[in-house]
C-alpha cells in the first residue's frame, strides 16, 4: 500500500511538472532592421501571445549577401532555421543551391491559404515549373514621392493638391525643368551613387519600354540593348541638367527630399513611414504624397520585389510532420495580420488585406497600391536580384554612365560583356 501511494505521488509530481500545453518551437531567421524590424517583432510577439502551443524563436541577421551566405551554408549542413524571410528576386539562386523547400498545396491548406489569395506577380516570382517555393508577404516597389508645396502654382497639382499631368517622360522632364526654374535645388532625388537606387530606376525605365534584361539566355539582346541605353541616357540627362544629385548615397538622397530640397523622389515604399513619422512629429515642413511611378515611357511598369516566407531544406531533407504544420500556421497567421506590415509602406501580397477597409484608409499607401498590378520583378536568373551581379553592374557601370563617364550605348556593351558569361 505504501509503495502504491509512493507511485501515485511520483506520478502526480511528474504531471505537475509538465507544462499545460506542449510547445512547438519554430526557429525563425530574418534580415529585417529599422522600422521593418520593429514591425516584424511586433507581429512575432502577437503570434506568440495567441499561440501558447507554438512559439517563434526569432533571430535577425545582416541584410544582403551575409544573410544569404549564412542560409546557404546552414541549410547545407542541416542547421538552418525552420522558416525564414527571403527576397523573391533571390529565389532562382536559392533553387540552384537547393536551399528552398517546395510549398505544396497541402502546406497552403494547413495555413488556410491558396495561391489565388495573392497577387499574380509575386506568386509567379515564387514559382518554378509550376511548383511554389515561397509564400509572398508583400510587394515593395519603386514609387514617386512629391513635395506638394514646391509644386504649388505648377500644372502638376490638381485642385486637391494631388499630383497630376505627368503622363510621359516629356511631362516629367518639363516638371523637373519647372522646379529648377523656380529655384528647387534638386528637382528629383534618388540614390545615384548606390547599386540599389540605380538598378531600380534603370529597370523601371527599361520595363516601361517593354524591354527585358534577359531573354532566351542572353543579356540585353536585340532591341533590348537600345531600350537599356535610352534608360541610362535619360538618367544621365537628369544629372547633366542639374535635376538629379551627383553620386548621392542612399541616406543623402532621402535627406534631400525630407529637407524640402527636392520636388520629387524616386524611392521604395519603405520610406513612407519615415515621412509619416516626421510629419507626425512636426519636423516635416511641407505637404507630400506618393503615387505609382507614372507610365513615363509608354507602359505601366515599376521595379518590384517581395519579402516572402520560405522553408529551407536541411541537407537533402526538409522539415515535416508537426514542425512543418507549425511553420505553415505561422505563415498563415502572418498573412492574415499583414496590416501591421503594411504600416511599413509595403503592399500586402495577400489580397484580402490590401482590399480591406482598414488598408484603404491608409494613405498614401492605398493610392500607390495600384502598382501591384503593374509590378515587374527581376528576371528569373542567378545574375539578378538583391546583392547580385546585376546590382554590381548598376554600381560599377550604370552609375558612372549617368555621371557622364560613358554613353548609354557604351554602358550597355560593358554590361553585356560583364554579365553574359555569368549567366548559367
Amino acid at each position: 500500500m505504501r509503495l502504491f501511494k509512493t507511485l501515485l505521488l511520483g506520478t502526480a509530481l511528474t504531471l505537475g511538472a509538465m507544462p499545460a500545453l506542449a510547445k512547438e518551437t519554430v526557429i525563425w531567421w530574418d534580415f529585417l532592421s529599422g522600422g521593418d524590424g520593429v514591425r516584424m517583432k511586433a507581429l512575432i510577439d502577437g503570434f506568440n501571445k495567441e499561440h501558447p502551443d507554438i512559439q517563434i524563436q526569432g533571430t535577425t541577421l545582416e541584410w544582403g549577401v551575409p544573410f544569404y551566405t549564412k542560409v546557404r551554408t546552414a541549410s547545407a549542413v542541416g542547421e538552418g532555421p525552420d522558416v525564414m524571410t527571403y527576397h523573391l528576386s533571390r529565389a532562382p539562386l536559392g533553387l540552384e543551391e537547393n536551399v528552398l523547400s517546395e510549398i505544396t498545396n497541402e502546406d497552403l491548406a494547413t495555413a488556410e491559404l491558396k495561391r489565388s489569395d495573392f497577387f499574380e506577380a509575386p506568386i509567379d516570382a515564387a514559382t518554378k515549373d509550376g511548383k511554389l517555393y515561397a509564400v509572398p508577404f508583400d510587394i515593395h516597389a519603386l514609387i514617386l514621392y512629391y513635395n506638394a508645396d514646391l509644386l504649388e502654382g505648377s500644372p502638376y497639382l490638381d485642385a486637391n493638391g494631388k499630383l497630376t499631368g505627368i503622363n510621359s517622360i516629356e511631362d516629367f522632364d518639363a516638371a523637373l525643368a519647372w522646379a529648377k526654374e523656380k529655384g528647387v535645388e534638386t528637382p528629383v532625388t534618388y540614390q545615384t551613387g548606390g547599386e540599389g537606387g540605380v538598378w531600380r530606376v534603370f529597370y523601371t525605365l527599361l520595363s516601361q519600354q517593354g524591354g527585358e534584361f534577359v531573354t532566351n539566355g542572353e543579356v540585353l539582346s536585340g532591341d533590348n540593348a537600345e531600350k537599356a541605353a535610352k534608360a541610362i541616357d535619360i538618367m544621365s540627362k537628369w544629372r547633366e541638367n542639374g535635376w538629379a544629385p551627383e553620386q548621392a548615397e542612399y541616406e543623402a538622397s532621402v535627406a534631400l527630399f525630407s529637407a524640402g530640397k527636392s520636388a520629387f523622389q524616386l524611392n521604395g515604399v519603405w520610406e513612407v513611414p519615415t515621412f509619416k513619422d516626421l510629419e507626425k512629429s512636426g519636423k516635416l515642413g511641407f505637404k507630400w504624397g506618393a503615387v505609382e511611378v507614372p507610365a513615363l515611357l509608354g507602359k505601366r511598369a515599376t521595379w518590384a520585389d517581395s519579402h516572402a516566407f520560405a522553408i529551407p531544406n536541411e541537407g537533402d531533407k526538409t522539415i515535416s510532420g508537426e514542425k512543418r504544420a507549425a511553420v505553415m500556421t505561422v505563415i498563415g497567421w502572418m498573412e492574415k495580420h499583414a496590416i501591421g506590415w503594411a504600416d511599413a509602406g509595403h503592399i500586402p501580397a495577400y489580397k484580402a488585406v490590401t482590399t480591406s477597409d482598414e488598408y484603404k484608409a491608409m494613405e498614401p499607401n492605398a493610392t500607390y497600391a495600384s502598382l501591384a498590378e503593374a509590378a515587374v520583378f527581376d528576371p528569373k536568373t542567378t545574375i539578378t536580384g538583391v546583392a547580385s551581379p546585376a546590382y554590381d553592374a548598376a554600381l560599377n557601370i550604370i552609375a558612372p554612365a549617368i555621371q557622364g563617364y560613358m554613353s548609354g550605348a557604351d554602358a550597355v556593351e560593358q554590361i553585356k560583356a560583364d554579365l553574359q558569361d555569368k549567366l548559367q
